[in-house]
């Protein structure tokens, strides 16, 4: 009786909203995603590839400690609001998707996944969805494709996933991942790649969105979506505790700023000197020496614009000084970071010394050259 009640509820508060306006036409969003809790933190998290141009503005809905929602085939984005509100509203996966789906005459054509703060799940998979179609679900995740090269894909999402589960080593982010990679493996769309997109939140609101996104990731265009995608997800986990050192530049916890920024330079060791690369961070206007090319010949005229975002001149010494790849061309405090490595540390442990000026606010910054933005 419960579940009876909850459910017409959920279609009288869902049915005006789908009703009040007929969805816009839309070609089918043929794709594979992922929707999945973390059982360990709790987090939140939706993946999804697809031979289609921007697939993450479509597919992916998340909020923090309340659901993720992935929403395909012919699909209506209003299941991803609408079923985040049914969440929010107390209302259970099964139920809230149960509601939406009595209250569209199109759901046949509907392809819907939802996992909700308490890990329940819910899936649909229309019959009239392109095959290979289908759906997988189990503890707290669901797997989904439609228009597949076989029927086999959903099933090796979930393989991976559950496999994925057994390392302690991987997060969220690496498990989602890993389903996309094995999706495709399996043959994927049967058009091919374009885009994917991932977006993890945390698994308790703070009331603030822009700090409860872990990853908000698009790859919009590409020949080779997830590996892309999986490269920014590197980036990111790099950038995220390079926001770690800023609190805790700001706090003045010059130690432990300088424990996050050097974590923050190994996560990006990928970074190889490439000549003619212009430097674009705004930050260090120190001389700098022109890049050697990556077959160590001379270095490049510095007429020619090229500067190596792995050499520069140190403020404190004249001498030029070679960093290792952990630098990074994007931003001076993962360079500054990697100065570790030459025993020159630049965290300063007095908030007067004059390598905190990069830092604080009130300090003017330097004058920038050419080439410099």
């Amino acid at each position: 009786m419960r579940i009876i009640t909850s459910l017409a509820l959920a279609a009288c508060l869902a049915g005006p909203a789908l009703a009040a306006q007929a969805p816009p036409a839309r070609r089918p969003v043929h794709t594979f995603s992922i929707v999945a809790r973390d059982p360990r933190t709790g987090d939140l998290g939706v993946a999804v590839q697809s031979h289609w141009f921007s697939v993450g503005s479509v597919v992916t809905w998340a909020e923090a400690g309340v659901g993720a929602v992935a929403t395909q085939s012919f699909s209506d984005p209003r299941y991803g609001a609408l079923g985040l509100e049914m969440l929010r509203a107390g209302h259970g996966a099964p139920d809230a998707l149960r509601g939406l789906l009595a209250a569209d005459a199109d759901r046949e054509v509907r392809q819907v996944a939802m996992v909700d703060a308490s890990g329940r799940v819910a899936a649909h998979t229309g019959a009239r969805c392109i095959q290979a179609a289908g759906h997988e679900t189990g503890d707290q995740f669901s797997c989904e494709a439609n228009l597949m090269d076989k029927a086999t894909v959903w099933p090796a999402m979930a393989r991976a996933y559950r496999e994925a589960l057994k390392d302690d080593r991987l997060d969220l982010a690496d498990r989602l991942l890993a389903a996309l990679r094995a999706a495709q493996a399996e043959g994927g769309d049967i058009r091919g790649q374009q885009s994917a997109a991932l977006l993890i939140v945390k698994a308790k609101s703070s009331g603030k969105p822009w700090e409860d996104r872990v990853f908000d990731l698009r790859v919009e265009d590409h020949a080779d979506p997830i590996g892309e995608l999986s490269r920014l997800v590197k980036l990111r986990r790099a950038y995220i505790l390079m926001d770690q050192g800023d609190g805790f530049v700001t706090a003045q916890k010059w130690e432990e700023a300088r424990a996050a920024y050097e974590g923050a330079g190994w996560r990006r060791a990928s970074w190889r000197c490439r000549s003619g690369r212009p430097w674009p961070s705004p930050a260090l206007a120190r001389p700098r020496t022109p890049c050697r090319s990556s077959s160590g010949s001379s270095p490049s005229s510095p007429s020619g614009g090229g500067w190596c975002p792995g050499w520069r001149r140190s403020a404190s010494s004249p001498r030029t000084m070679p960093f290792s790849s952990a630098s990074n061309p994007n931003d001076w405090r993962l360079d500054r970071a990697a100065s570790r490595e030459l025993n020159q540390p630049h965290l300063p442990s007095s908030p007067r010394s004059p390598a905190v000026s990069w830092f604080l606010p009130s300090a003017p910054m330097p004058a920038l050259r050419p080439g410099d933005a």
